[in-house]
């Protein structure tokens, strides 16, 4: 296995795994700009007010979502272990 498949090979993991993560850190951070303008706006500073959106925003995403993701990471992962043989040989 050559210096140069174990890069390709790291940067493939981090690629699917900045896909994966995205939609739930986008959703958290969306989330939690709108309650920031909320709370900018109502002069409201309660830390716990957006601990529960987040949270509703982030499985709410999980669910829809959900499935693509899992996909990808089976994806990753089928072609990691089929190519197993090659990289060994």
């Amino acid at each position: 296995m050559t210096p140069t498949a174990v890069i390709e090979l790291g940067r493939q993991a981090v690629e699917v795994t900045l896909m994966v993560s995205a939609p739930l850190f986008l959703s958290a951070l969306v989330t939690g700009l709108i309650i920031s303008i909320f709370q900018a706006a109502t002069q409201i500073n309660e830390m716990t007010l957006t601990f529960v959106p987040k949270l509703v925003a982030i499985f709410v995403t999980l669910v829809l979502a959900g499935p693509w993701m899992i996909t990808t990471i089976t994806d990753f992962m089928r072609r990691l272990f089929t190519s197993i043989p090659a990289m060994i040989g």
